[in-house]
């Protein structure tokens, strides 16, 4: 069912939409945890050059979505009340400090970090404003959404490792406790969410929450574990890193594609009286 009183799926936003989530949000936490390690030189301009390429890529997804892309700029327009716009300030203030962070300028790294924090909390607020849909306008989407966004980048962060070697101990930790909240916060948010949500849209997040629990979560602090106890050491240490990483971040993504695209489901709506003919009131 497209429209009535009973709850329908919406089509307006799909996988471009969700490219946006996905992109913006690992792009954002790799740039966040690029600041937090101790790259330096080409490592850390990689790095943050690689964040601000899925940062784009993410908005390029959107851009291809739009109906009339030669209209793009009126996005700007608005600022007071539409938080759409207020991403898209927060992106071009972005890849003005990350461009300028990327040639190694003092300090730069850390205000791009901020930005991109901010640019991850519009991003999820635009689904946030979406009342009509019960597993969009939860609040806690937005630590959800949050939290995601900085598991992915760290397990980019970690994917790459091999690359580049600048990876620490206590940052590996640090990722393992993001992984960690991001499961407890998924729980209470599936809880919040099951009261309102249709059956169909429950299935959708429940599907996800297996692979978020089992790859997104188990299966990173377990390697972390192995690591921090040292049965896991010298050159493996790297390579199972990245098997960490790269789990934590496609849980992440699929999860953020099954809320977009799979539970956006609409409430429906209720008449509370019916017109019947002949009758005078």
């Amino acid at each position: 069912m497209s429209f009535g009183p009973s709850p329908w799926q919406q089509t307006n936003w799909e996988w471009r939409a969700a490219g946006n989530f996905i992109g913006g949000g690992a792009g954002a936490g790799l740039i966040v945890f690029a600041a937090l390690s101790g790259a330096a030189g080409g490592a850390l301009a990689g790095l943050l050059l690689a964040g601000l390429v899925l940062v784009g890529a993410g908005l390029s997804c959107v851009w291809l979505e739009i109906g009339r892309p030669l209209r793009a700029l009126h996005v700007f327009f608005n600022p007071r009340s539409s938080w759409m716009t207020r991403e898209a300030i927060a992106a071009t203030l972005l890849f003005t400090v990350g461009i300028v962070a990327v040639v190694a300028v003092p300090g730069c790294k850390w205000a791009a970090a901020v930005l991109a924090l901010a640019f991850v909390y519009c991003q999820e607020r635009m689904l946030q404003a979406s009342k009509g849909i019960p597993a969009w306008r939860e609040p806690l989407l937005a630590p959800l959404f949050v939290a995601t966004g900085l598991a992915e980048g760290g397990g980019l962060f970690f994917l790459t490792l091999p690359l580049h070697e600048a990876g620490t101990l206590s940052l590996f930790a640090l990722f393992g406790a993001i992984v960690l909240a991001r499961m407890l916060v998924w729980l209470a948010y599936r809880r919040r969410v099951a009261p309102v949500a249709v059956l169909e849209a429950i299935a959708a997040l429940d599907r996800a929450g297996r692979v978020l629990q089992l790859a997104g979560t188990l299966l990173p602090l377990a390697l972390a574990f192995a690591i921090a106890s040292g049965a896991i050491a010298g050159a493996q240490v790297s390579w199972v890193a990245a098997i960490a990483g790269l789990a934590a971040t496609t849980a992440g993504a699929y999860m953020k594609l099954a809320i977009v695209t799979r539970a956006g489901f609409n409430q429906g709506f209720a008449l509370a009286h019916l017109p019947v003919r002949g009758a005078s009131t």
